[in-house]
């Protein structure tokens, strides 16, 4: 007896060959993004994401969100997840360990971002009470299954954000096994899980390249970014597609436009570039104004980007710091107390060399 077919058959599998090709054409249509904003718990919120775009980010990620809470608490929801028209690209990336809980949190974000992210490089202490981030490295098939999950039921391409393994070959196969899983974009952070200080150990840029050599679907770098001279060296050296910056960012929003912090206020063909953090916290505040964000992630922006100012005027911090309660009026009212004490910080930018003309004849 034959049997009458599914009426509702699952769609066939696409070809490995096919997720390639797709990965590499949604890439191209988000205009191949270089310069791109990491994810930062408490830090890469919309307004910031907003800043740093206006000064040559092109692309951006979200806070890391906690897939359970996102799914449960509405105010959760309200507070750490908002966008805008002009916020794209954007990749909203989650932490998760539940397939079934991260597709119902990525399902509530699809209409609004680029791609939906897997947070598997956190290496906080927090991450691992919670198994999630870094430390499903120990549990490879749990992290395919979030993947594959996400990929069977998303029309936005899933990627992945990882950590290197201390040996090569393992991180080598811990991204193919991404990939082959269905994984669109894949961002490698240099460092292993137990190299949290990123001022004490230098990214790999050399891993990163192997990475990159041994995938077939665009490949971002993380690490070792001060400046954007050091976006292109990063780049050249590894063939990534894009490099991604955090903490550079946050004491300069405005790196990927080329501007450098005082550290670089004696080198040779460095000037003022006619721009300080005070200006960057100002623009910064108005964003918020317009899209309210918590105040423990506009104090933590204030802080970093004025930290150079609190070094010359440590009273000023200490105001600051004593200040429980902040409102916009305070925080513009500080900027001026810092520009009228003098002692101004600017950014810097190289100076432009003139190219000799030729004479007429």
């Amino acid at each position: 007896m034959t049997q009458n077919p599914d009426p509702n058959p699952d769609p066939a599998p696409t070809s490995f060959e096919t997720r390639v090709e797709q990965a590499w054409a949604h890439w191209k249509k988000l205009g191949r993004p270089k310069y791109i904003v990491a994810p930062m718990v408490d830090n890469s919120e919309l307004p910031f994401r907003l800043l740093c775009q206006k000064y040559g980010a092109q692309a951006a990620y979200t806070p890391m969100l906690h897939s359970r809470i996102f799914t449960e608490t509405e105010k959760y929801r309200n507070q750490e997840f908002t966008t805008c028209e002009e916020d794209r690209p954007l990749f909203v990336q989650f932490c998760a360990n539940d397939p079934d809980t991260l597709l119902e949190a990525a399902k509530r974000v699809e209409p609004y971002c680029d791609y939906v992210d897997i947070n598997l490089g956190c290496p906080q202490r927090i991450a691992k009470r919670g198994n999630y981030g870094a430390f499903l490295m120990d549990n490879l098939p749990l992290v395919k299954s979030l993947v594959e999950k996400l990929v069977q039921n998303l029309t936005v391409p899933v990627s992945c954000k990882i950590r290197i393994f201390p040996n090569l070959q393992d991180t080598l196969n811990y991204a193919k096994m991404l990939e082959e899983a269905g994984c669109s974009l894949l961002a490698v952070h240099g460092r292993t899980r137990d190299e949290k200080d990123g001022k004490k150990f230098r990214a790999d840029w050399g891993a990163i390249k192997e990475v990159k050599n041994a995938l077939r679907i665009p490949v971002l770098a993380n690490g070792n970014v001060r400046c954007i001279e050091d976006v292109d060296e990063c780049i050249k050296e590894t063939g990534v597609e894009g490099v991604l910056s955090a903490e550079t960012l946050l004491e300069n929003p405005a790196a990927f436009a080329g501007f450098r912090t005082a550290e670089w206020a004696k080198e040779e063909g460095y000037v003022d570039g006619g721009l300080d953090q005070g200006d960057l916290v100002v623009e910064y505040l108005k964003l918020c104004e317009k899209h309210p964000v918590p105040w423990r992630m506009i104090r933590s922006h204030v802080h970093k980007m004025l930290g150079d100012w609190f070094r010359v005027h440590p009273q000023v911090r200490e105001e600051f710091n004593a200040q429980n309660v902040l409102t916009f009026e305070f925080l513009y009212g500080l900027v001026d107390q810092l520009k009228e004490l003098g002692g101004r910080v600017p950014l810097y930018k190289k100076r432009k060399i003139d190219t000799p003309q030729e004479s007429s004849p």
